[in-house]
């Protein structure tokens, strides 16, 4: 006797329901794509008991004749393949002919369907996966499709549904992600009789990104990125850094116009945001990838969410360089330019009002840099840096240059000076002084501006470390004392391999038996700290992260250590010219707003902002 027999057409078709349908949101994504293929421009989801007993999707799509209708209940059977390479060129978003005949075998499924042509409709209702019986039906053209009690004949399967609120969350979100991709048809969304979401048909991508994000995101916020070659066309919309999650749920993929989730993607929209973002957050982004059809498989995964590119390393390079460009033209500050006429260098004896006192002027002052109590007129812009020794109060460690001496100005230099004030400078801003001892206050032309002074110290010596690792000339100071480290066996190891890419900064270890290494030399930019529990800092991060990871993210995450151990600290009293060369180095950073760890190093309020903010306006 054969112990090996064909399962009934029921039970398989709700075997192979159990991978197709996961909850009431599969169920949801898989009628709704059926209607965007079917070519719809308005399609009308109504979900009742967050998708148990009713979920409805109603479309003005090309529809089906009598005989389609009927066939596409049965399994594998499906208009969008014909041979096996139709296979390797998927172009539409369903294509295995699995959804509607799984939906039918654990629920009560009644599809009324009619096309242009024709006169009337067809009218099929299945229970469990049976026939019950097919009708003519008046109808609109298109496609209804009802989905009553899910997983009525699957109790195992019905009890590990959720609550009604997070089984409908899934379906908002699931609807959210397909609305994003298809701007320009309208979808709308009801539970229980009541209205969900409206996303009507926008004019661009970008207007329907923004509504699906929120009101938190104005569609003027948000920055472009765009990518073309033979093999990608790559669109899309970042928002600013300083929106963050704390998760994923914030990035939309698109390929091909499918929403996907696809670690290489991802990955690579990481990678373009590094710097920008703290640990443990993630940014909001929209990315639509087209390529060739015969380069991306689509037949990975059941519920079609995961896809595999013929070229990943391509696309994961051509995506992480285009969000890294777009974010480099956001970083920017972006205050106005002050007109010649209120230029603050035109007058003199111009201090802050918060920080002027009529009493008489301070006897004492700290024996290493006088305290930043007032604004002063900031530099000539055509005076050029003088060098400060170390051991002077104007002194910033990992640039010996303050600006010279301030002087009045002759009208022959007012041009000069009124270009120094520029849009977006740092070092064209009006000083007021020095907040906690921590942020730098300064006076932009439409508001106020304050500077975190460790993080903007903490990005200004991270880009000149990284100059020094990109091959450039690094100073080093050779130890009269070489300082030793002891590591395991493991830090070790760790050490040894990045000995070559430590020494290239100036920073030179050498080892001295078993586990035991000298450091003999250090960059200029950190000499006068101990470097012993610097390096062991290195090499614990770069132990945790891997090699894998690739050689510049582990170098640039024993540069950040690097860049951190040295920086001015927070409650650190700076001098004006000090404050004022910190500024000077901040407008030749690549990246002045983030520090490396992702941290704001400025922020801005508005002149309006504030106006708001003491009720002089509404």
């Amino acid at each position: 006797m054969a112990h090996i027999r064909i399962l009934p057409e029921v039970l398989a078709n709700k075997i192979a329901a159990g991978e197709v349908v996961e909850r009431p949101a599969s169920v949801v994504k898989e009628l709704v794509e059926n209607a965007l293929d079917a070519g719809s421009s308005r399609i009308l989801v109504e979900v009742q008991g967050g998708g148990r007993r009713l979920i409805q999707v109603a479309d003005d799509g090309c529809g089906m004749a009598r005989d389609d209708a009927m066939l596409c209940l049965e399994r594998f059977a499906t208009s969008k393949i014909a041979a096996d390479p139709d296979l390797f060129a998927i172009q539409t978003l369903g294509f295995r002919g699995e959804a509607l005949p799984s939906i039918a075998a654990v629920s009560r499924f009644r599809i009324i369907t009619r096309t242009q042509a024709a006169a009337v409709g067809t009218d099929i209702q299945v229970e469990g996966g049976r026939m019950l019986k097919v009708t003519d039906a008046g109808a609109a053209p298109g496609t209804l499709v009802t989905v009553r009690q899910l997983f009525y004949n699957t109790p195992a399967r019905r009890k590990f549904l959720r609550s009604v609120g997070t089984e409908m969350g899934h379906i908002a979100d699931t609807m959210a992600g397909i609305a994003m991709g298809w701007a320009r048809v309208h979808l709308r969304l009801v539970h229980n009789e009541r209205l969900v979401k409206n996303w009507s048909r926008a004019a661009d991508d970008r207007q329907r990104v923004a509504d699906v994000l929120g009101a938190q995101v104005r569609p003027d916020a948000l920055a472009a990125v765009q990518h073309s070659s033979p093999r990608l066309e790559l669109h899309g919309w970042l928002a600013s850094p300083d929106l963050q999650r704390s998760t994923s749920r914030g990035i939309y993929i698109f390929v091909n116009g499918r929403h996907v989730r696809d670690r290489v993607v991802q990955h690579a929209i990481f990678e373009g945001y590094r710097g920008r973002l703290m640990k443990g957050r993630f940014p909001v982004a929209a990315l639509f990838l087209k390529l060739p059809f015969d380069q991306v498989d689509v037949n990975v995964h059941p519920t079609k969410h995961e896809i595999r590119f013929a070229r990943q390393a391509e696309i994961h390079d051509a995506v992480r360089d285009s969000v890294a460009q777009s974010l480099k033209k956001s970083d920017r500050p972006h205050w106005p330019a002050r007109p010649p006429a209120s230029h603050p260098r035109a007058r003199t004896g111009r201090v802050g009002k918060a920080f002027a006192h009529d009493g008489p002027p301070e006897t004492t002052a700290p024996a290493e840099a006088p305290p930043f109590r007032g604004a002063r007129p900031a530099p000539e812009a055509t005076a050029p840096p003088h060098a400060v020794a170390e051991g002077s109060p104007n002194y910033i460690a990992g640039q010996p240059y303050a600006s010279a001496p301030a002087s009045e100005p002759s009208p022959s230099q007012a041009p000069l000076q009124h270009s120094l004030w520029q849009a977006g400078r740092f070092s064209g801003l009006q000083v007021v002084g020095q907040l906690l001892g921590t942020y730098i206050v300064c006076e932009a032309e439409d508001g106020m501006v304050l500077i975190d002074q460790h993080a903007a110290h903490e990005r200004i010596t991270f880009e000149k470390l990284q100059q020094a690792a990109r091959g450039h000339s690094s100073r080093s100071q050779r130890l009269l004392v070489p300082e030793t480290l002891e590591l395991s066996f493991n830090e070790a190891r760790v050490l040894t391999r990045l000995i070559p890419d430590l020494g290239r900064l100036g920073l030179e270890i050498e080892p001295f038996g078993g586990n035991t290494f000298l450091i003999q030399a250090v960059p200029t930019l950190l000499e006068g700290r101990s470097l012993a529990s610097l390096v062991h800092q290195m090499v614990e991060k770069v132990a945790e992260m891997g090699f894998d990871a690739g050689l510049k993210p582990v170098l640039d995450a024993c540069l950040i250590l690097m860049a951190c151990h040295r920086s001015i600290r927070a409650h650190q009293t700076l001098s004006p010219d000090q404050v004022q060369g910190l500024l000077e180095q901040l407008d030749r950073c690549e990246n002045p707003s983030r520090c490396p760890h992702g941290r704001p190093v400025w922020f801005q309020l508005t002149r309006r902002e504030l106006e708001r903010r003491f009720r002089r306006i509404q």
